[in-house]
Parts: structure tokens; C-alpha cells; sequence
């Protein structure tokens, strides 16, 4: 005897739905190997899959973070022109982001602008297409915290943060200074506005 499979109808929801995460993005590139040695350097990447015209990249469980599309002759974007201008990856910890720092050094990958932003405290990078790529560590425990930290006085006095030295909160995170210390936002005045482009 044949069963019949019934169907139970489904209501598409009317609500706007915020994604579940954020997936990859895709870089276009007329500098393909280096980028890939740059991205797998600096975010401990591997390759998934990769040919002559695309290389899929990632660091966890998900399928691909980043892909690089081989274009020949692609030139620098003007300065001026709009468009993104960084993606910001976050580490768990200080010590993991002074670690990260201090792996990139030793390979002559320096940060151009380090910045005590006052919810996190970041360093960013330039990959070798010129592209600005923060790396990150929340300076609260908790993401309610960061997110409060947006409507303090402090943060509208100063929503661009304070200049500092990695090298000095490195030498003072190996010497044992207090957590709290370490992630207290430095004295100065504000930072400078950042160019995304060389």
C-alpha cells in the first residue's frame, strides 16, 4: 500500500531577520599569491581550495572566510574614492592580540595605526593590495558592556580613540601588569583620522 506524504504548510515570516552570521568576503586582486601569503599569515588561514582564478581561504569550521579572485591587471583604487574601509577581526583576549602582534613583527608585518578605541583596542594592518584589516580585542568582559561604552561622555568627548604603543603594552602584559590595567584607555589626546587607503 502507498503512503502519501503530506505536506504541512509553512508561513514565510513578514519581520525583518538579521543574519545568523557573517559568512566571507571576496577580494578582487591582480596580486593573488601574496595576498594569500599575507591572509594565511596574518589570520592564520588555510586554503581550502584553490586554482588559477580563485583561492578560498579560512581559519575555523566554516566552509571559506575569504576568497581572492585573480584578476590580471587591476590597478590601486583612488584615495578618494568611496567604498569599504576595513574589516575587523576579534581575538579573545590581550594576550592573544600582544601574541599575534608580536608574530607579525618578527615577520616585518607592523600595524600602521595601533588605537585604544575605548570598547576595543585594535591594531590595523595593510595587506599587500592596500586593503585595511583590524585586528581586535574587546576591552569588556561582556558585549552589553562594549555596547554601553557607545553612550558614555567619554565616548562622545572621543569616539575615535587614543594613539598607543604595542610595544609598551606588550613589555607591561609580560611583566604581569594587572588586566584591568592593560586595558584601560591611555591618556592623550584624540587620535588623528585614519586614511583606509595608502
Amino acid at each position: 500500500m502507498d503512503t502519501l506524504t503530506t505536506s504541512k504548510p509553512r508561513t514565510l515570516e513578514s519581520k525583518p531577520i538579521a543574519p545568523s552570521l557573517f559568512a566571507h568576503f571576496v577580494l578582487r586582486s591582480s596580486n593573488m599569491a601574496k595576498m594569500v601569503d599575507w591572509y594565511c599569515s596574518v589570520l592564520n588561514m588555510h586554503v581550502v581550495q584553490r586554482n588559477d582564478f580563485i583561492c578560498f581561504m579560512t581559519y575555523d569550521d566554516e566552509h571559506h572566510r575569504l576568497a581572492v579572485v585573480n584578476i590580471e591587471g587591476l590597478h590601486e583604487p583612488d584615495a578618494k574614492a568611496w567604498g569599504l574601509a576595513h574589516v575587523a577581526y576579534t581575538f579573545r583576549d590581550i594576550g592573544q592580540l600582544l601574541s599575534t602582534w608580536r608574530r607579525l613583527k618578527d615577520k616585518g608585518i607592523e600595524p600602521y595605526r595601533p588605537i585604544h578605541h575605548g570598547p576595543t583596542i585594535s591594531l590595523y594592518y595593510r595587506d599587500p593590495d592596500g586593503n585595511s584589516v583590524e585586528l581586535q580585542v574587546d576591552r569588556y568582559k561582556t558585549k552589553e558592556e562594549c555596547s554601553a561604552y557607545f553612550t558614555t561622555d567619554a565616548f562622545r568627548k572621543n569616539p575615535i580613540g587614543v594613539a598607543f604603543d604595542p610595544a609598551v603594552l606588550a613589555a607591561a602584559y609580560e611583566a604581569g601588569a594587572p588586566e584591568a590595567e592593560l586595558m584601560a584607555m591611555p591618556d592623550g589626546p584624540p587620535a588623528p583620522l585614519g586614511s583606509a587607503r595608502r
